[in-house]
Formats: structure tokens, C-alpha cells, sequence
């Protein structure tokens, strides 16, 4: 097999023969030769119906013919300027539009980026160096977040290479736990710039918001005068127009965002409340730069897909949303499974938990190996989900109806294949 191949050659030049964790699983993960709509091909010639989609920003499916054609005129006139565009303007009025947190924004080159200097912003605002997140929330590679972290960090212990210094003003409780944030800002509230959090944990699997812990987060901190912020670097734009926000209706004072902002290009925003942002470099004191923020290519793609995102394409996209989840719940419920599908818009996961999951310490109870049979079984049927119990998986608007009847087909062999000695 060519994969093989391809992958014990990685092996040579890449750390565990790939460029980012999540993408290695036993034996050896498929190397990819193209992809186009909701389809993705190997080298060895297997094509898959993908809900990976490349983690989320895929949300029009691979090659939209759109931005495919849009981002080729844009290289004809160069990759990056160093200098300001037009183009800047007119993304940042889109984004403006839709996000209800935003009043003004920055681009910079990745979702990583853009919480690092949501803190920094956050920080320099308040003049307080605390910051709370949430376990099992993944906010980016960068020191201060990875502690109980979400993503590739949810199978591993937190990173060595972190000192103790940095991490010391990182404050860490369970999402939807109330009480635990009550106490926690009790006694150092007057010490945190910040709460940052994913509005729905997407990076530990797919954890929505209890009823009313939004709301409750949003008075505390206004209360306290900590900046709130949603981290929608998965949400933004696609659990709604206006993302999670839009989705709850609760509005941060910053919002931090990337994957379909850049239309599958790398790039990454933070956007928020005029009194904070202008404290940004150069009209404010808050140093943020980077080379490749607001990159033509980029910008070009985060313009050519939000084009094609109105109001109708989120309601056709929630529609094959609830199919593809009723049918995960008609499997479940006809064979009595005992796990948890989780869901909403176009985003998917079952947790392979016998308890309903609220949190990451729920979340980590959750069978591993029962999963890992799953997603071997949903490969081997031609569907393609992120190889973790502690993804998110996602549909695009190239999904068809046929795609997902397949991928349903697929699921009920999947769970069929996991609990072979586990049924009820």
C-alpha cells in the first residue's frame, strides 16, 4: 500500500511521520492525493465521503469552484504585500456584519494566534494577569492554554516544555459547572483579565452549553469586570451566521476565530468591543503583528465563502444536519445501544459513554477502544471522521442526501462492529 509506504518514509523527516498529532492513527494513516466536494481520495486510489473537512473549515466541501477560482485570480497578482488591501476592508465589513460581539477586528495567520493575542488584548485591557479556561477546552497550541487541554492534548498529559511561571496564572475548572466558576471568581476575581472558552466544546468531542450557563457566565464576568471571551475558531460561521452567539444569543466582549474565516486557507481573527480592540498596536499600547496577517490568498477565500453563506444555506445545511443525527438516533434507539450522539447544525460526534457527557472529565469516560473499532469499521466503508473520540465531525453543503444515507449505512455498521460483544 502506498499510504504505508508514504507514511514509514514520513517517519524519516516528520516527529511520528506527520505535521500536527491528530492526524497519525494505528497502523499508519491514508496519505491523501486530492479531494473535491464532500469527497476525498488517497494514494492508493480509495475515495471516502469526508466529515473531517479538514477539522471544520471546509464548510462549502474541497475546491469550491467559487473560491478555486477566485483565490487562482488573486495569484495572478501576487501572494502577499506587506501593505494594506481593499480586499482587508471588505472581509472585515462581513465579519463585522455577522459576528454580534464584533465592532472592529484584526486578522492574523491561524486560530493559535488569534487566542494568544485575545489574552494579550484581554491582559493589557484589565491589567490583570490571570485567565480561566475550561478542562478539556483546546484553545491553540500556545503555553498559557494548554493546560487541561482539548484536541490532540485530550489523549496526552499537558505538554513538558511549558514552565511552571507561565502556566501559574492559568486557572482551569469543568464547563457547565456553575458552582465550580462561582467559587473560583469568589476568591481570585479580582485577579482575572479573562475567561476564555469554546462556546461549544468542540475539541473534546461536541459538548453544548447547559440551559442558562451562558447566560450565567455573561452576567459573572460583567459583574466582575473580566473580558469575556468566545474562542469560535470551530463555531464561527458554522453554527450559525453569526456563530455559537448568534446561535445562544449571548455576546462576548471578544471573539476569537479561524478555519472558515479564511475560506480553507491558514488564517485566523479576533474581533470585540471598540474600547478593547483599540488598545491594539499601532493606535494602542497591545503589541500584535505578523507578516502574513490579513494574506491576500487567504482573504480572498475568507471573501469567496462567505459569499455563498446566506441564510438559506444555513438552513439547508441544519436540515442534513438533523437527518444525519435522527437517523444516528434511530440506530441507537432500534438497536439499544448505550452511548451518547451529540450534535448540532453541522456538527456530529456519539460518545462511546453510557453517561450523558457535560464536561471533560464525562468526556474522558468514555471507551477509546470501543471507539477506535468504530472509526476502523467507518474507514473500511469509505467514511472518513477525525481517528479521536475527542473531535468533532462535520458536514458541508457538498454533502448530499445520498452522502449522508451512506454515512448512516455506514454508522449502523460502525456501532454494529464496536459492540459486537457490548450489545444489550
Amino acid at each position: 500500500m502506498y499510504s504505508e509506504e508514504l507514511f514509514n518514509e514520513s517517519k524519516k523527516y516528520f516527529p511520528g511521520g506527520v505535521n500536527s498529532p491528530v492526524r497519525a492513527f494505528k497502523p499508519y494513516p491514508f496519505f491523501v492525493k486530492s479531494a473535491g466536494g464532500s469527497k476525498i481520495t488517497d494514494e492508493d486510489g480509495k475515495t471516502y465521503i469526508d466529515h473531517c473537512l479538514a477539522y471544520g473549515p471546509l464548510i462549502l466541501g474541497h475546491a469550491n469552484p467559487k473560491v478555486v477560482r477566485e483565490v487562482s485570480n488573486q495569484l495572478t497578482i501576487g501572494t502577499a504585500y506587506g501593505a494594506p488591501t481593499e480586499n482587508e476592508i471588505t472581509l472585515a465589513k462581513e465579519v463585522i456584519d455577522r459576528i454580534p460581539s464584533a465592532e472592529m477586528v484584526r486578522f492574523c495567520n491561524s486560530g493559535t494566534e488569534a487566542t494568544m493575542s485575545a489574552i494579550r488584548l484581554a491582559r493589557g485591557f484589565t491589567g490583570r494577569d490571570k485567565i480561566v479556561k475550561f478542562e478539556g477546552a483546546y484553545h491553540g497550541a500556545h503555553d498559557y492554554v494548554l493546560v487541561k487541554g482539548g484536541s490532540g492534548a485530550a489523549t496526552l498529559p499537558d505538554s513538558p516544555g511549558i514552565p511552571e511561571d507561565t502556566t501559574k496564572n492559568t486557572l482551569s475548572v469543568p464547563f457547565n459547572d456553575e458552582e465550580a466558576l462561582t467559587e473560583l471568581i469568589e476568591k481570585e476575581g479580582e485577579n482575572i483579565a479573562c475567561i476564555i472558552m469554546e462556546v461549544v466544546m468542540g475539541n473534546v468531542g461536541c459538548i453544548e452549553p447547559k440551559p442558562g450557563f451562558l447566560e450565567f457566565i455573561r452576567k459573572i464576568t460583567e459583574e466582575n469586570n473580566i473580558v469575556l471571551i468566545f474562542d469560535e475558531v470551530i463555531t464561527g460561521f458554522r453554527a450559525s451566521r453569526g456563530g455559537a452567539q448568534e446561535y445562544y444569543g449571548v455576546t462576548p466582549d471578544l471573539t476569537t476565530l479561524g478555519k472558515i474565516v479564511g475560506g480553507g486557507l491558514p488564517m485566523g481573527a479576533f474581533c470585540g468591543k471598540k474600547e478593547i480592540m483599540e488598545l491594539i498596536a499601532p493606535q494602542g499600547p497591545v503589541y500584535q503583528a505578523g507578516t502574513f496577517s490579513g494574506n491576500p490568498i487567504s482573504v480572498q477565500a475568507g471573501i469567496s465563502t462567505m459569499a455563498q453563506l446566506d441564510d438559506s444555506f444555513y438552513k439547508e445545511l441544519e436540515r442534513k444536519g438533523n437527518f444525519l443525527r435522527g437517523n444516528i438516533q434511530s440506530i441507537i434507539d432500534d438497536e439499544g445501544y448505550n452511548v451518547q450522539p451529540v450534535g448540532l447544525a453541522s456538527m456530529f460526534q456519539i460518545y462511546f459513554n453510557p453517561a450523558p457527557v457535560y464536561n471533560y472529565a464525562d468526556a474522558q469516560e468514555s471507551d477509546r477502544k470501543i471507539f477506535l473499532r468504530y472509526f476502523k469499521t467507518l474507514l473500511k466503508e469509505g467514511i472518513f471522521i477525525p481517528p479521536s473520540q475527542f473531535e468533532c465531525n462535520f458536514i458541508s453543503n457538498a454533502h448530499s442526501m445520498e452522502d449522508l444515507q451512506k454515512t448512516s449505512d455506514a454508522i449502523e455498521l460502525g456501532l454494529g462492529a464496536a459492540f459486537k460483544k457490548r450489545r444489550r
